[in-house]
């Protein structure tokens, strides 16, 4: 059975591929989504290219409900998104894919049933196709190449569905069971290299000590340190010294 995640309805316009009906669904499910229309598919149903593509996906393929036409597809749908790269002489708001799915994450949470076209792999929608649609999703593609395969379109979508309606995490720092140096391991650090810095003379002349103390502290406060590099960096210094004192 699909999910009881409330989810827009991602339905597939004529589609004429098996292996690209099962890529989409492989394409959806990456990101959580699991209801998948399709429309008179031209292979037609079920298929078992698309059954092979769909790999870990195939659940999707057998709930995946079969319509006639594009109105019986989208009848239950009270605003629908159409995917083209085109714009056909319809007055509509054009949205981008992050915008489209904003959008229908806000509608869905107010209670309606949403879904999105994708159009068949050799020419798109065709104007009665996207007619039915209340809105456009268009891609930013390069205008010189701007045909999209289906699954590639129908993963695009899905993962602005993903980021629109999930916390994404945009950047994380694997720690790998290390932990970050709290400000009193740095300024340990930072004491203890200004103490052999200065037994060896490096804060010379005399007037730019401070300065030059001031700027080391700065660089060690802008370093992203653990506290296993701290403890490195207090090692090495003590190496040094005791190289130095050996062979001096």
């Amino acid at each position: 059975m699909p999910t009881d995640t409330p989810q827009p309805s991602f339905v597939l316009v004529r589609p004429q591929m098996g292996e690209n009906i099962g890529a989409a669904a492989r394409g959806m499910w990456n990101f959580g989504l699991d209801r998948m229309r399709v429309t008179a598919p031209r292979d037609g149903w079920p298929n078992e290219k698309a059954v092979a593509m769909a790999s870990g996906a195939g659940r999707l393929l057998d709930e995946a409900q079969l319509y006639p036409t594009t109105a019986e597809a989208v009848a239950d749908c009270s605003y629908v998104y159409a995917t083209t790269a085109r714009m056909r002489g319809l007055t509509k708001p054009v949205f981008s894919p992050e915008a489209a799915m904003a959008d229908a994450a806000r509608r869905i949470g107010q209670g309606e049933r949403v879904a999105v076209l994708f159009g068949p792999e050799r020419a798109g929608l065709e104007n009665d196709d996207v007619a039915r649609a209340n809105a456009i999703i268009s891609v930013p593609v390069n205008p010189a190449f701007s045909s999209l395969n289906l699954a590639q379109c129908v993963l695009l979508t899905a993962y602005e569905w993903r980021r629109a309606t999930s916390e994404i995490a945009h950047e994380t720092t694997e720690m790998a069971g290390a932990v970050w140096a709290d400000q009193a391991e740095i300024d340990a650090l930072s004491r203890h290299y200004e103490e052999r810095l200065d037994k060896a003379g490096f804060f010379f002349p005399e007037h730019k000590a401070d300065p030059m103390k001031r700027n080391l502290r700065n660089l060690w406060s802008r370093l992203p340190l653990t506290r296993a590099d701290v403890q490195t960096l207090h090692g090495v210094l003590r190496q040094m010294v005791r190289w130095k004192d050996r062979s001096g």
